[in-house]
C-alpha cells in the first residue's frame, strides 16, 4: 500500500497547529535570570479539581491527563508550536488513504515495573482502550475508527482504521492514548482508576501515592533517557518529588499560592488580577484549543426535540452581558462550539450567529405550543411545565460556573423556561450521561485538533459508546462533513468541512456556546521550568526551584 513519509504528515500537522502559539500567552518559565537549574527538592502544584478515576484510558477529565502525563509517555509528541516529534516511536509512515499507520519503536525503553516496552505493549494498550470492560469515556472515541493492530516485529507495529483518520497522530500524542505497562493492565485491571502504585508507565515520574481528591505524589524516574525530541528539558526530572494537590476551593488554592505553600497553582478567575499585582508571583494565561464551554441541548428528549424550543433557549440568554459581568474580561464570549485557538477549523464568520432576542424567543415558544403559564410564571403546554433538567457534580464545579448557571437560569425564567439544576453524585452523573437522561449538559473539552467536533457530533459517538455526542445529533450530512474532515490532509479543506459542522450545530440549536476556556497558571518567582503543551496543559518534566 502506498505510504506518506512521517515528514509529510508532520508538516501537515504543524501547519494545522501553528495557530496555537499565535493566540494568547503560554510562554515557558525557563532558567531566565535564575541561573542554572537546581537539582533536588519537591515541586508542588495545586489543581482546581480532583477526579474519581486516574486511568486516562477510562477517564475523560482534563485533570487525569494533566496528572498522568507525568507517568505515561506517548508514541509521538506534539509541542506547543504544533510540531510533531518522535517519542516512544522513532518514526512512522502513513498509508495514502490514511487508514494505516506503521510505527518503528524505541528499543531502549523500560516500564517502571521493569517490563520492556515493545510493539506488543502498544497493541495491548490499544486493545485495552477499546475493550468494553474499560468503559472508556473519551480515549475510545479519540482512537477513532480503530480496526486493529498487527505486531510486525518486536519494535514495529501497524495500526489500522476502518476509515481515513488524519487526526490520529494528534490523538496519539495525548495522555489518553498514553502507554501503560501491559503487566499492570492485567495485574491491576480492576484498580487502574485508583492511581498510585497501580499507574505504571514509562514516564519521567513514577506514581507513588494517590489520595482521592487530596493529592497525587510522584518520584523522579532516574532512568528516564527518552524525552521527546521537542521537549525543553531532556533526561530525568530535576526535582526528586512532584506533588499535585487538589484544592477545589478557589480561595484556598489562591491562598496556598500567595503564602508559598505551593510552587504553582491553577489560578481562579476571581484571583487573576490579584496575582498579576503580586510582585512575588507570575501569571501565565493561554486559551485552550478544542471545545468551548457550552451548554448542549439534548435533541432526542422531551421539549428539546423541537428545534424551535432549542433556538428559543439560545435567544433567551444574554451571553454577552453574563460573560462580561461574571468574568470581568478574563474570559471571552464563545460563539462556536470550538475555541478560536483550535487549528484549521474556527469559522470567524460564526460571530453573531446567536443573538439575545427574547421577543423572538417568545414567538418561537408560542409557535411550539408553550402558550400557557403556571402560578410561578413558567410556560406550560397541555398542563405540563416547560422544565429542562441539567445534572451536575457540585465538587467539580469551577471557573464560577455555578454563578454562570444561576444567571442562565434567571435569563431563561424571564421567558418562562424552568431550567432545573440536579445535583448528583459521580456514579449517578455518568449513569445519566450514558443513558441520555438529561435535557441540558455542560461541557468544555481540550483537544488541539478540530476532530474534537466528531466526538460531539458524529452520530455514532453517543455517550453510551464512549463519545461526547451529548446533543444526540443524528444527521447524515453532519456525519459526511465530519468524515470528510478526518480524511482531508490540506488544512484549508479540513477547515471548510469542520466550519460547516460549527455553523450547523449553532443554527439548529444544538448548543449554546458560553465562554472560551483559559488555562491560567500562577507560579512563585522561584518556580522554573514549567511549560505548556499543545493542549495548554502544564508540563512538569523539567520543573525546578531557584533557591537563591
Amino acid at each position: 500500500m502506498p505510504t506518506r513519509p512521517a515528514a509529510a504528515v508532520a508538516a501537515t500537522t504543524t501547519a494545522l497547529l501553528l495557530s496555537l502559539t499565535a493566540c494568547g500567552g503560554g510562554e515557558s518559565q525557563g532558567a531566565g535570570k535564575g541561573g542554572d537549574p537546581v537539582r533536588g527538592g519537591t515541586f508542588t502544584y495545586a489543581a482546581a479539581v480532583g477526579t474519581s478515576c486516574l486511568d486516562p484510558h477510562t477517564s475523560p477529565g482534563d485533570i487525569a491527563a494533566v496528572v498522568q502525563r507525568n507517568v505515561f509517555d506517548s508514541l509521538v509528541q506534539l509541542d506547543a508550536k504544533g510540531r510533531l516529534h518522535p517519542w516512544l516511536a522513532t518514526s512512522w509512515k502513513v498509508s495514502a488513504d490514511a487508514r494505516s499507520y506503521t510505527f518503528q519503536l524505541r528499543d531502549d525503553v523500560t516500564f517502571h515495573d521493569g517490563t520492556p516496552f515493545d510493539a506488543a505493549a502498544v497493541k495491548a494498550n490499544l486493545e485495552h482502550i477499546k475493550a468494553p470492560a474499560t468503559k472508556s469515556l473519551y480515549a475510545s472515541a479519540l482512537l477513532g475508527p480503530y480496526s486493529g493492530s498487527e505486531v510486525l516485529g518486536e519494535h514495529s507495529i501497524r495500526i489500522t482504521f476502518s476509515e481515513p483518520n488524519i487526526p490520529f497522530l494528534q490523538a496519539a500524542s495525548t495522555p489518553y492514548l498514553g502507554i501503560a505497562s501491559p503487566t499492570s493492565l492485567k495485574k491491576f485491571k480492576d484498580q487502574l482508576c485508583a492511581g498510585g502504585k497501580y499507574s505504571v508507565g514509562t514516564g519521567p515520574y513514577r506514581s507513588e501515592r494517590y489520595v482521592k481528591n487530596d493529592r497525587a505524589e510522584f518520584t523522579r524516574n532516574k532512568d528516564y533517557t527518552w524525552s521527546p525530541r521537542g521537549a525543553a528539558h531532556q533526561g530525568p526530572p530535576l526535582v526528586d518529588k512532584l506533588v499535585i494537590r487538589f484544592l477545589p476551593e478557589d480561595s484556598v488554592r489562591a491562598g496556598a499560592l500567595t503564602s508559598g505553600q505551593v510552587d504553582a497553582a491553577a489560578v481562579p478567575v476571581t484571583s487573576a488580577k490579584a496575582v498579576r499585582r503580586n510582585t512575588s508571583l507570575r501569571l501565565t494565561k493561554q486559551q485552550s484549543p478544542g471545545a468551548s464551554y457550552s451548554l448542549y441541548l439534548n435533541t432526542d428528549r422531551g421539549p428539546l426535540r423541537d428545534e424551535r424550543v432549542r433556538r428559543a433557549f439560545q435567544q433567551s440568554v444574554d451571553v454577552d452581558a453574563l460573560i462580561r459581568s461574571i468574568y470581568q474580561g478574563e474570559y471571552e464570549r464563545a460563539w462556536s462550539p470550538l475555541s478560536p485557538t483550535t487549528p484549521a477549523a474556527y469559522d470567524e464568520s460564526i460571530k453573531g450567529a446567536v443573538r439575545h432576542d427574547p421577543a423572538a424567543a417568545a414567538t418561537l415558544l408560542d409557535q411550539a405550543g408553550w402558550t400557557g403559564r403556571d402560578a410561578k410564571g413558567y410556560r406550560t403546554r397541555s398542563g405540563e411545565r416547560l422544565a429542562l433538567h441539567w445534572p451536575f457534580i457540585g465538587a467539580l464545579v469551577r471557573d464560577q460556573r455555578d454563578v454562570l448557571a444561576e444567571a442562565v437560569q434567571a435569563e431563561l425564567k424571564k421567558n418562562g423556561i424552568d431550567l432545573v439544576r440536579d445535583p448528583v453524585e459521580t456514579g449517578a452523573y455518568f449513569e445519566r450521561y450514558g443513558k441520555g437522561d438529561y435535557d441540558v449538559w455542560d461541557n468544555a473539552w481540550v483537544r488541539a485538533d478540530p476532530a474534537i467536533l466528531a466526538g460531539f457530533y458524529l452520530s455514532t459517538n453517543l455517550p453510551s459508546a464512549g463519545g461526547q455526542n451529548v446533543s444526540h445529533t443524528d444527521d447524515r450530512q453532519v456525519d459526511s462533513w465530519l468524515r470528510a474532515g478526518a480524511a482531508e490532509e490540506a488544512p484549508a479543506t479540513r477547515e471548510t468541512s469542520y466550519a460547516k459542522v460549527e455553523r450547523w450545530a449553532v443554527d439548529h440549536g444544538t448548543v449554546l456556546p458560553l465562554y472560551v476556556p483559559v488555562t491560567s497558571i500562577g507560579t512563585t518567582t522561584a518556580a522554573r521550568g514549567l511549560t505548556f503543551d499543545a493542549n495548554a496543559w502544564p508540563q512538569f518534566a523539567g520543573v525546578w526551584k531557584n533557591t537563591k
